[in-house]
């Protein structure tokens, strides 16, 4: 079995096939690595290295009391990026696992990764608030808004868009709008892998 132990003493599974540029899964609550099977085999089979992890106090990892937030999750996730020195990756992350993502991209930046793909995630809110004195102005997101409906986006989509409770830096990564430490995570030029996603079918047993 594949672990790694990070800095508090917190066992963390993954699995780990493959080979090619990575891409990382991380899954949502309460699920585990194993709930990526179908995706890592299809992308594992077109040529990618696939990785996933069970997150602290899920599935095989370390049941812990302490760091169950998102502040360590991606610490844990930055630890497991240095054990296998992934470099190029394409993250993945949905529900808790996109805002596991999110925060590992605003803590660390994208100097390991490639694109990030985020699904039905649950980041943080990121409208600036009485109560979230560091978020961004409701002028950014109306700006986003108009420059959504100038492509041809219906007025539904947008105003998902507008209203979307995430971190500034991961909705700056989402919409490909500026470049961070010299790479775009950009969720539009990853729609290839997210319709494989779609296609691809959880497998009996892995085929490694």
């Amino acid at each position: 079995m594949s672990t790694i132990t990070v800095k508090d003493g917190t066992t963390i599974y993954y699995k780990d096939w493959g080979s090619g540029q990575p891409i990382v899964f991380s899954h949502g609550w309460p699920l585990t690595a194993d709930d990526w099977d179908g995706q890592m085999l299809f992308f594992g089979q077109q040529g990618h290295r696939v990785i996933a992890h069970d997150r602290r106090g899920h599935g095989r990892s370390s049941q812990t009391w302490d760091g169950n937030e998102m502040d360590t999750y991606a610490d844990d996730l930055a630890a497991l990026f240095e054990a296998l020195d992934l470099n190029n990756a394409i993250m993945v992350g949905h529900s808790t696992g996109g805002g596991e993502v999110a925060r590992y991209l605003g803590r660390y930046g994208c100097k390991r990764v490639a694109r990030a793909v985020l699904i039905s995630a649950v980041p943080p809110l990121m409208l600036k608030t009485e109560k979230n004195p560091g978020g961004l102005p409701i002028s950014v997101f109306d700006d986003l808004r108009a420059a959504l409906a100038a492509t041809g986006r219906s007025s539904t989509r947008t105003s998902r868009f507008r209203f979307m409770d995430t971190t500034a830096p991961a909705q700056r990564f989402r919409t490909g709008s500026v470049s961070t430490g010299g790479c775009r995570a950009c969720w539009e030029v990853s729609r290839p892998i997210t319709t494989a996603l779609r296609r691809s079918r959880r497998p009996t047993s892995p085929k490694i």
